[in-house]
């Protein structure tokens, strides 16, 4: 009897993986939709319909972007992982979705780890840290050395505490030891506005909207967050190369899909995502956005996720931010 049940069994796994091997054979049979949890027009969103445009040639049908904004890309990203997991659901999660927001909301509704299927990194974009004229330096040691000369008396602009710019900034804040005051803004514009007109001195701001700033002599560029220089921006250095050797922050996008998405739809997703990083056309839109294009395995999304969990679960205990 217990030879029989085994038979079975093992005949209903190989039946499964029958069916999941041709379901990735066909797949995609309809179109595709691809959910970007933040409002039309920003760099989230740009990936993802640079990145949906190019998949569609590889796939053969329409891979269509539905904007689900709000909480932080957390609306969109429950609705991503409650949806069924057969390719036809796809997600463009972020450093906040699947980085940051684990340990910064206090009831999230979705685990990263959990409920996705990792599929592709797609992009990272470094901040730029910019100052206001007035601030007495004029490159990021000098910077540095005010800072720890005026502990607490300088003011930085943020996007929203919690969010990945209030972080890079405690996360260079710590590195370096010194020590600023947040003041919270909804956005980056309104952000900027305060930084020109000298109300705060400082923000860690996405390349695209500070570098013109910086051209034009409304602020000061001083350092860029990534591991290498950007190229809006390729005069300024690298805050590992000037202060802190390691140093690497800033935001970046994945693929991902609803977790227990069959192995072999996922492994066609990657290669299309893969086939569409070297498109010369998006590549161009990467360049002009700031962004640079990864790619890789959904291994090494995986890996890249649980290491920015973890950096930043350690981030948020050490300056004591209290999850809302």
């Amino acid at each position: 009897m217990k030879k029989i049940i085994q038979r079975v069994a093992l005949t209903g796994i190989a039946a499964l993986t029958c069916a999941q091997v041709a379901l990735a054979q066909t797949y995609p049979t309809k179109p595709v939709k691809l959910i970007v949890p933040y409002p039309a027009g920003g760099i989230t969103d740009i990936v993802g319909r640079a990145v949906a445009e190019r998949m569609s040639e590889s796939l053969g049908q329409p891979v269509v972007v539905e904007n689900r904004s709000g909480a932080g890309g957390s609306i969109g990203a429950e609705a991503a992982a409650r949806s069924s997991p057969d390719g036809y659901t796809l997600f463009v999660g972020t450093s906040a979705t699947h980085g940051t927001n684990p340990s910064t909301f206090a009831n999230l509704k979705y685990s990263p780890a959990k409920d996705f299927s990792p599929v592709a990194l797609l992009a990272y974009a470094p901040l730029l840290i910019v100052v206001h004229p007035s601030v007495p330096a004029n490159n990021l040691k000098e910077f540095i050395a005010y800072l720890k000369a005026n502990p607490k008396k300088v003011n930085y602009a943020t996007t929203g505490a919690g969010g990945s710019v209030h972080l890079t900034t405690e996360q260079f804040a710590l590195a370096t030891g010194t020590q600023m005051n947040m003041v919270p803004y909804k956005g980056s514009a309104p952000a900027l506005t305060d930084l020109m007109g000298g109300h705060v001195q400082v923000m860690f701001d996405n390349v695209p909207s500070a570098a013109p700033l910086a051209q034009s002599g409304k602020v000061r560029a001083l350092g860029v967050t990534g591991a290498k220089r950007s190229n809006l921006v390729p005069d300024v250095p690298t805050v590992a190369e000037v202060a802190v050797p390691g140093f690497d922050s800033g935001s970046w996008i994945g693929l991902y899909a609803p977790a227990n998405t069959p192995a072999e739809i996922v492994a066609k997703l990657n290669t299309a995502a893969n086939q569409a990083l070297k498109n010369p056309a998006l590549l161009e839109t990467f360049k002009k956005a700031g962004l640079d294009p990864q790619g890789g395995t959904p291994q090494d999304l995986a890996s890249y996720q649980a290491r920015e969990i973890a950096k930043w679960a350690d981030v948020v205990k050490t300056i004591g931010y209290v999850p809302e």
